[in-house]
């Protein structure tokens, strides 16, 4: 799966072709540090991308870059904190599928579209459904059938409420019809160890938190909601080839604050899309579960636009609401 492979709600979005002139990155001012801001908690797959990117942007000799978390409120914590910085280029924010799903779901201080500039997108993380490997269920069609006859009984677990895997579950119940009951979690790594402790009957999670488990064979994979299959699992069916029309996938950017000067923007576009195309970037990340995705500037606002509006019709579709 390639990042410019990637509709994130069935339609294909085709990502911007990199600048030609981003082959090297660009120098800062002697001394100076960027800040990237990290809205979750250290340690997890979005804090592994921003550090694989911000080691390849310090070895081809661009700024150095310190990584802080502020995690807290479904990223809205961290988020605010960019958009309450100093707009001078030098403090950047790490961005997911909240970034334009919250607005929808509560009110903020700020607006995703009018008060951030984007920078890139940096990373697709394909989401999947997960089963303990002892459950009798090896197809997603499996579980749904179950689900049917047993509504309510059954129970997927994820990172919740009004999050994007909320989202991706009640696309999944309302085209399956099947009353599963959604539980959820602080985060990915809880709502594993539920699964592995068969507290709770499946789960959605990113490739990259189930890795391990996939790999020791203690948990089993029923299908991902990528449009097409990942590269690194060709076996494993997405949901739509499954016969449930639902395509899904996580993902992590780069935003400054709006105001931040014009050539300030054009510069760090040029040093993160340049990192971007490094092949040492693809290996790792690939090795790590997720994959570059690439568009920057215009075209990833114009891919931030579109998400914010799907998101929003399946938000008032569903009825789902942040608890």
């Amino acid at each position: 799966m390639q990042g410019s492979d990637r509709p994130r709600f069935g339609t294909t979005l085709v990502a911007a072709v990199l600048l030609a002139s981003a082959g090297t990155a660009a120098r800062p001012q002697s001394g100076e540090t960027m800040r990237l801001i990290l809205p979750f908690p250290p340690g997890g797959p979005a804090d592994v991308m921003t550090r694989v990117v911000a080691e390849q942007i310090g070895a081809a000799g661009g700024p150095s870059m310190v990584i802080e978390s502020h995690p807290g409120a479904a990223t809205e914590i961290g988020t605010e904190y960019v958009y309450r910085s100093e707009p001078d280029g030098n403090t950047l924010g790490i961005i997911s599928n909240s970034f334009v799903t919250l607005p929808h779901l509560r009110k903020l201080k700020y607006n995703p579209l009018t008060d951030f500039a984007p920078i890139c997108d940096l990373a697709d993380f394909p989401p999947l459904i997960a089963v303990n490997s002892t459950s009798p269920y090896h197809k997603l069609a499996d579980l749904i059938d179950a689900a049917r006859a047993q509504p309510g009984k059954l129970t997927l677990g994820s990172i919740g409420p009004g999050s994007s895997s909320q989202m991706t579950f009640e696309m999944l119940k309302r085209e399956a019809k099947a009353n599963i009951t959604f539980v959820p979690f602080t985060g990915y790594t809880p709502a594993i160890q539920a699964l592995l402790g068969n507290q709770i009957t499946s789960a959605i999670a990113d490739l990259a938190s189930l890795q391990g488990q996939l790999q020791s064979g203690q948990l089993r994979a029923l299908a991902t909601t990528t449009a097409k299959r990942i590269e690194t699992l060709p076996n494993l069916p997405t949901v739509s080839e499954s016969g449930y029309d639902v395509q899904q996938q996580f993902f992590g950017g780069v935003v400054a604050p709006a105001r931040t000067p014009k050539e300030k923007v054009a510069n760090l576009i040029k040093i993160f899309s340049a990192a971007l195309q490094n092949k040492e970037i693809r290996t790792k990340f690939v090795s790590y579960g997720y994959f570059p995705a690439g568009a920057c500037g215009a075209d990833y606002a114009a891919i931030l636009r579109k998400d914010y509006d799907d998101y929003g019709k399946i938000i008032q579709e569903t009825g789902m609401k942040m608890e």
